[in-house]
């Protein structure tokens, strides 16, 4: 596939950038291995022999009796019994991290929250969960759900802005005033109103956030369209009988789109941002959930026990760091201004 030349002019510009282009690869890396947080943290082994069997309980749950215990419920592979059960007749393997987000572990030598160990790296919180557990799934959580939310507050703020400045008039004017109305209202406490009301869910709150985050797209679309719609091509293409929808979308979004495109990756800062905002106030995700920023307020809360706060700190640091820096990539990518061929 031949790339066009303003394309590779682009991907040149973007690699110039170092930063940005060394920070795309170390996020998309994390979020590749996060992806996969089953498989480095987890409290069920990656694999299982047994009686010359293997079993895979991180894919599938096995009943007790299946490595001769005595009950049919799902089997606990970190009771002690269970495991020599199986030690005597097989071998386990397990991920790196033996714990999942939620597992507690009641093996401490010391009350939760307990400082870095062998066996906890980064310490337990207040509940004797394991932390580096905690941050992996909480880091996919926060990156998924601010994917989500900004392609689709993407797709509502295009086309919202497409049609306030292709068609302009009436509609402009309608639109505008109320989109002032609703950029002027305090978002945040208005969040905290439906967070309160509602009951805490990841679909709950993608729903709440998306009702301002749209928002931020709106004005640079309309203002795309606004000064595209009199190129002589959209004009042409207008004369010639082809339908607004069609002239819209072939002729005109593709200018809009690179303003947008420079503006997505600092919206899906700010998406992770309110969603941990909402989690350290205890109004985001249902209690129990991996979310770094119940890991913030549990810093908070334990002063004498600094790894809790430290670790959500970089945690949130690096990631938000890293989209920043590609964020400033992507934008230089879209300047016709910097030329690096």
């Amino acid at each position: 596939m031949t790339l066009s030349p303003i394309t590779q002019r682009r991907l040149s510009q973007f690699k110039a950038n170092k930063r940005g282009y060394w920070s795309f690869w170390i996020f998309l890396l994390l979020l590749i291995l996060c992806l996969g947080a089953e498989l480095w943290a987890n409290d069920k082994p990656l694999l299982v022999s047994y009686n010359g069997s293997l079993y895979f309980p991180t894919f599938q749950d096995y009943p007790e009796t299946t490595f001769g215990g005595d009950f049919e419920t799902a089997t606990d592979y970190r009771d002690a019994y269970v495991k020599g059960l199986i030690e005597e007749s097989g071998w386990i393997v397990w991920p790196p991290i033996r714990f999942s987000y939620d597992t507690i572990n009641y093996d401490l030598q010391t009350p939760a929250p307990s400082p870095p160990t062998t066996d906890n790296v980064f310490g337990t919180d207040d509940q004797g969960r394991d932390v580096a557990a905690r941050v992996i799934y909480g880091f996919r959580i926060s990156v998924l759900f601010g994917l989500i939310l900004t392609l689709i507050s993407s797709v509502i703020g295009i086309t919202a802005g497409a049609f306030q400045g292709y068609f302009g008039g009436r509609l402009d004017l309608v639109m505008q005033r109320v989109i002032e109305i609703w950029s002027s209202l305090p978002s945040l406490y208005i969040l905290i109103i439906f967070s309160a009301m509602f009951v805490p869910g990841f679909w709950t709150l993608l729903a709440i956030l998306l009702l301002f985050s749209w928002v931020s797209l709106v004005d640079v679309v309309r203002a795309e369209f606004l000064r595209a719609r009199n190129f002589d091509y959209v004009r042409a293409a207008n004369a010639l009988g082809v339908d607004n929808l069609t002239i819209m979308r072939r002729h005109v979004l593709p200018n809009a789109m690179v303003a947008t495109l420079t503006l997505m990756p600092f919206i899906l800062t700010g998406s992770i941002t309110a969603l941990t905002s909402l989690d350290f106030l205890g109004l985001g995700l249902p209690p129990g959930s991996a979310s770094l920023g119940e890991l913030l307020a549990q810093g908070k809360n334990n002063l004498e026990s600094p790894w809790l706060g430290i670790t959500a700190f970089l945690s949130l640091a690096v990631m938000l760091t890293l989209l920043t820096f590609i964020g400033e990539a992507v934008r230089d990518a879209f300047d016709p201004r910097k030329t690096n061929l």
